[in-house]
C-alpha cells in the first residue's frame, strides 16, 4: 500500500524524523532507517510504516514485515527483530500524523482535474467576490453576492448560493450545494453534500399541511468536515450551527434549528431532529437517532442503532431503543436472555 497510484510518491522519513514529529522515541538503533509509505501490519514491508493500537492484533505484529512500527510503552518489547519500534503516548494519533506528511493531498484533498491553481473554469456571477488563488472547477455555479476566501477550491458541478459565505483553504466536493450558509476557515465537504436547504417545517392540520417559512442559515465553523451525502438544513426561525472541529460521516441527517458543539462525532446515517441541542465532544455511532428539543451533555457518547428521545447527561454513556444509560440497558439484556434461556417446565 506504499503507492496506491493515486497520491504523489512520498519523500521517505527517518526514524528520527518520524519520532520528533510524533513526540516519541526510537527504542533501539536507528541505523539510517527509512520508510517510504504507511501500511497495515499483515500487509507491510521493510519500506512502511506501521502501528499497533489495538490487542486483537497481536498476532499480525508479531509476524509484520513493517520497517518502523508506532507502539505504546507497553508492547515496546514485543516489536519483531526486523521492525524497529518508535515509542508514543497514542500510536494510531501517531500514525495519523506520519500519514498526513507522507500523503498531505490525501488528508487535505483537492479538485478532480485542479491541483489549487486558482483557475476559475466554472460560472462566477459578476457581483460574486472572490480572493486570490481560488479554484472553480468546470461546471460548478457561484452566485450573486457570494464571498469565497483565499485557497478555496470549488469542485465541479458544485453550486453556491446567493449571498453565501465561505472562508479560506476549503474544500467544496464535487455536486456539494451550499445555500443560506457561512462557512468557515478549512472546511471540508465532500461529495454530494447539501447546505442550507429547507427545514422539514409544516403546521399540520385536517385542512392540510402549511408550509413553515424556513428564514434562518447554517453556520459551520473553522475545521468541520462533512462526509459524502449528508445534509444541514438551515434554521427555521434561528441558526442551524456546526462547532468548530466536528467531524460528521457519511449520509447523516442534521435538521433545522440543530446546534452541535465543538470537536463532536457524528458516525454515518446518524440523525439529529429539530432544535436539539449536542454539546462540545459528544459522539453519535452510527444509525443513532436524537429526537427534538432535545439536550445531549458535553462528552456524552451514544450507542450505535440507539434512539435517544430524553435529555443525556454530560459525560453519560447510553445504548438501546429506547435509549438508557449503558449500565441499565446492558443490565436489561442479561435479563432477557436468562428468561429466554430458562427451560420450561414439562
Amino acid at each position: 500500500m506504499s503507492t496506491s497510484g493515486f497520491f504523489p510518491k512520498p519523500e521517505p522519513l527517518t526514524a528520527e524524523a518520524i519520532a520528533e514529529l510524533t513526540g516519541g522515541r526510537v527504542a533501539g538503533e536507528a541505523d539510517g532507517r527509512t520508510i517510504g509509505g504507511v501500511a497495515p501490519l499483515h500487509d507491510a514491508r521493510a519500506t512502511d510504516l506501521s502501528f499497533l493500537d489495538n490487542p486483537k492484533y497481536l498476532d499480525a505484529f508479531a509476524e509484520t514485515g513493517a520497517g518502523i512500527c508506532l507502539v505504546s510503552e507497553n508492547f515496546a518489547d514485543r516489536v519483531p527483530q526486523s521492525a524497529l519500534a518508535i515509542v508514543v503516548d497514542q500510536p494510531y494519533r501517531a500514525f495519523a500524523l506520519v500519514a498526513a506528511k507522507l500523503y498531505p493531498e490525501a488528508a487535505n484533498p483537492v479538485g478532480a482535474w485542479s491541483s489549487r491553481d486558482g483557475a476559475l473554469a466554472g460560472t462566477v456571477h459578476p457581483e460574486a467576490r472572490l480572493e486570490e488563488q481560488v479554484t472553480v472547477e468546470p461546471g460548478a455555479v457561484i452566485g450573486p453576492g457570494t464571498e469565497i476566501g483565499r485557497g478555496t477550491i470549488v469542485c465541479a458541478n458544485a453550486v453556491i448560493g446567493r449571498g453565501t459565505r465561505i472562508g479560506r483553504d476549503c474544500y467544496i466536493g464535487p455536486n456539494v450545494t451550499v445555500q443560506h450558509g457561512l462557512i468557515g476557515d478549512r472546511v471540508i465537504l465532500h461529495p454530494g453534500v447539501r447546505i442550507g436547504q429547507d427545514g422539514f417545517g409544516f403546521a399540520m392540520g385536517p385542512g392540510g399541511h402549511l408550509k413553515v417559512p424556513q428564514i434562518g442559515r447554517v453556520i459551520v465553523q473553522d475545521g468541520v468536515e462533512i462526509g459524502a451525502n449528508s445534509t444541514v438544513d438551515r434554521g427555521a426561525n434561528r441558526d442551524t450551527v456546526i462547532g468548530e472541529g466536528t467531524k460528521i460521516d457519511n449520509q447523516v441527517q442534521i435538521a433545522h434549528n440543530v446546534e452541535i458543539g465543538r470537536h463532536c462525532v457524528l458516525v454515518a446515517q446518524s440523525g439529529i431532529a429539530g432544535s436539539s441541542t449536542l454539546e462540545d465532544f459528544v459522539v453519535l455511532a452510527g444509525k443513532a437517532g436524537i429526537a427534538g428539543h432535545l439536550t445531549i451533555g458535553a462528552g456524552a457518547q451514544i450507542a450505535g442503532g440507539s434512539n435517544v428521545a430524553h435529555d443525556v447527561p454530560a459525560g453519560a454513556r447510553w445504548a438501546g431503543s429506547p435509549a438508557k444509560p449503558l449500565t441499565d440497558h446492558m443490565r436489561e439484556l442479561t435479563r432477557l436472555k436468562k428468561l429466554a434461556n430458562r427451560k420450561q417446565p414439562k
